[in-house]
């Protein structure tokens, strides 16, 4: 579909290296984590999603287009990611927010499993997008307020398709402020 998300497309937005460590929070089937390992070919891509038949699907998937670096982990992301603390480069929320009700807590998770100077992608859908989830809509303001809340600071906005924002976030180098209080 002409101008519709290309995940292809948004991850050139990143810089990436081939041997970086990546989570894709909600993965669903792997629409963003099978393009994302493939780029990653000496890294590995962290699938995790709450339901077990998308994760098969996507193991399914890999298996047969043979990519290795793909593990799939079923995790409430609102509770935990079951990641080590500092263990991710990248933390894609692709199609997330508009899903989850503590969105502030997928953040602080993202944020606790990245490395410093790591970097969070959230896409999401424009409200006033033709299609999509009408009323449960994240506006890209009320998701940069919520990383400031939690310590995340903005790199870079940008339009990700017709029906979609992106946003890309950093963990800090250095942590002064620690604005969850925790």
């Amino acid at each position: 579909m002409e101008g519709f998300l290309n995940p292809l497309e948004v991850i050139k937005q990143l810089k990436l290296r081939e041997n970086m460590i990546a989570a894709d929070f909600g993965s669903g089937s792997g629409g963003w984590a099978i393009p994302l390992a493939k780029k990653l070919e000496e890294g590995q891509v962290y699938a995790i999603d709450l339901l077990e038949e998308p994760l098969s699907a996507l193991r399914a998937k890999a298996k047969s287009e043979k990519i290795p670096n793909i593990e799939t982990i079923r995790s409430n992301i609102e509770k935990t990611s079951r990641l080590r603390e500092n263990s991710c480069d990248l933390v894609l929320m692709t199609n997330l927010f508009f899903q989850v009700e503590n969105k502030k807590q997928v953040l602080e998770e993202g944020k606790r499993a990245l490395k410093k100077g790591g970097k969070i992608l959230v896409v999401d859908w424009k409200k006033e997008a033709l299609m999509g989830p009408k009323g449960r809509e994240v506006s890209p303001a009320e998701v940069k307020k919520l990383a400031e809340e939690v310590g995340l600071k903005l790199e870079r906005e940008f339009e990700a398709g017709l029906y979609h924002w992106g946003l890309i976030l950093v963990k800090p180098s250095s942590e002064n402020l620690t604005a969850s209080g925790k």
